[in-house]
């Protein structure tokens, strides 16, 4: 369980650099956003499919 939580920190941390360093995460293209009046839904389907793609790859890495 510790060696887990200090990977998710390092890989948390790792984003966090990223997005500092100008890694567009949340408007990258397929992420659509309706606008509507005062009402503004925000949809992040490529992102979440990035995410997820990049996690897959991580756990099944530190699995083996």
């Amino acid at each position: 369980m510790g060696r887990f939580l200090v990977i998710l920190g390092l890989a948390l941390a790792g984003v966090g650099v990223l997005v500092s360093l100008g890694l567009p995460l949340g408007r990258l293209p397929g992420d659509f956003v309706f606008r509507r009046g005062n009402v503004t839904m925000y949809f992040p389907l490529a992102t979440g499919l990035l995410v997820s793609v990049v996690l897959t790859l991580l756990l099944s890495f530190l699995r083996r």
